[in-house]
């Protein structure tokens, strides 16, 4: 599903409806800012684009690609790649650590760029 809404925003354009929260108005921004223009240029190839935007765009875009072909590999195959984690304690804290440290400086960047991710609204 995010897959096709991908590429039909890279075809069509961005969606006509406002998908900004009310903080937004006032150039708060929250870590997922941009992320539909990002997608976009992704799904498009341009990946510079998308980066300025927010990088995630290119993370989700290009992750539910290899969720596809992951699928289309196992359906044709009969066989499905699986990854386990070994979650320790300890590992389960290191992994919650960095993904606050990683959504805090997104968060900062992204307020950085404020008047980059206003402008286009």
């Amino acid at each position: 599903m995010g897959a096709s809404i991908a590429v039909a925003m890279a075809i069509y354009g961005l969606p006509a409806v406002d998908l900004h929260p009310p903080l937004h108005r006032l150039g708060i921004m929250d870590p997922l800012c941009g992320g539909t223009r990002a997608a976009r240029y992704a799904a498009q190839g341009r990946f510079e684009d998308a980066w300025t935007y927010n990088p995630l765009g290119i993370v989700v875009v290009y992750g539910a690609l290899l969720a596809l072909l992951r699928a289309a590999v196992g359906l044709v195959s009969g066989r499905w790649l699986n990854v386990a984690l070994g979650w320790t304690p300890r590992r389960r804290q290191l992994a919650w650590s960095v993904a606050l440290l990683l959504f805090v400086a997104l968060e900062v960047r992204q307020q950085l760029r404020a008047e980059l991710l206003i402008a286009g609204t």
